[in-house]
């Protein structure tokens, strides 16, 4: 499994909450990639950022201006991040994932390359939504990515319940 957010502001914790629960569960959530550089072209023009995964979620932080290792990291909508991950996965031989699990672009762009991917789509974006039409992303869950992270726990609740997953 991989997870990846383009709005830790917001999803982290959903995110994290999915990516613990299978872990202890014994499936291995991949993190390639730690630190790679990612230069994300923005309409403030090309900006550097960092790959770091938060207990298995993958996110990328400004190099420049930031504070190293201080949450919750940058918002983006790119495929850049992911296929910057899954290219390091396969350069070093590691395990491909077999789920992408996240938003925006780690689910648009892991789809892109045919790896399978689900997420949360925010309602007012339509990407992923087009990417499940498209038979990109396997499923997209609308939601509304901009409100407080702590509203997103009754999700993580109900979708570790269903998976039997739940302590």
């Amino acid at each position: 499994m991989l997870f990846g957010t383009g709005h830790p502001q917001r999803l982290l914790g959903f995110y994290a909450g999915l990516a613990d629960a299978l872990s202890a569960a014994g499936c291995e959530v991949l993190t390639p990639a730690q630190g790679r550089c990612v230069d994300i072209l923005t309409r403030f023009g090309l900006r550097t950022h960092h790959l770091e995964y938060v207990r298995g979620v993958g996110l990328v932080r400004e190099t420049e201006g930031g504070r190293p290792g201080c949450e919750p990291g940058v918002h983006s909508h790119s495929p850049l991040p992911v296929r910057v991950v899954l290219e390091a996965a396969a350069e070093g031989g590691g395990p491909l994932p077999e789920l992408v699990v996240g938003d925006h672009g780690w689910v648009c762009g892991a789809g892109q390359l045919g790896f399978e991917a689900i997420g949360l789509a925010d309602t007012d974006d339509p990407a992923l939504f087009v990417g499940e039409a498209e038979g990109r992303v396997s499923v997209a869950v609308p939601v509304d990515d901009a409100v407080r992270s702590a509203y997103y726990r009754p999700l993580t609740r109900y979708v570790l319940k269903r998976a039997r997953l739940s302590q």
